[in-house]
């Protein structure tokens, strides 16, 4: 795989077969290419390949989300920063504020179901 394109998925196979820090420099070379702005680019570039790790390795509600967040009218890079502002959010309350007993990964499922292409747009 020479190039990343987040408005195409690549091919999951190809996308697990590179090791960490090739996707990461992969995704950090697009949004260099673009011209795209970023506060943090490592972080940013760590959400966006757990994201698309998440979607090669067929997670159910991860891959579910992010084809909704699509067809409700976000284009397929827009849909991965939804999906990555959700874990960033639980990421933070997982390392802040989890509470003994409770299940961080059926949380973040939970608002990944509830995240609408309307509801990312406000908060964005």
């Amino acid at each position: 795989m020479l190039n990343y394109d987040p408005k195409k998925p690549p091919d999951p196979k190809e996308w697990l077969d590179l090791d960490e820090g090739e996707r990461t420099d992969l995704i950090c070379d697009y949004h260099d290419a673009v011209g795209e702005e970023l506060p943090n680019p490592q972080l940013h570039a760590a959400l966006h390949c757990i994201v698309e790790n998440q979607i090669a390795m067929g997670e159910e509600v991860p891959s579910r989300t992010l084809r909704r967040l699509v067809k409700e009218g976000l284009d397929r890079h827009e849909a991965i920063h939804a999906v990555a502002s959700v874990l960033a959010d639980q990421m933070y309350q997982t390392m802040s504020k989890a509470s003994p007993g409770t299940d961080m990964n059926e949380r973040y499922k939970e608002k990944l179901e509830s995240l609408t292409a309307e509801k990312w747009g406000e908060s964005a």
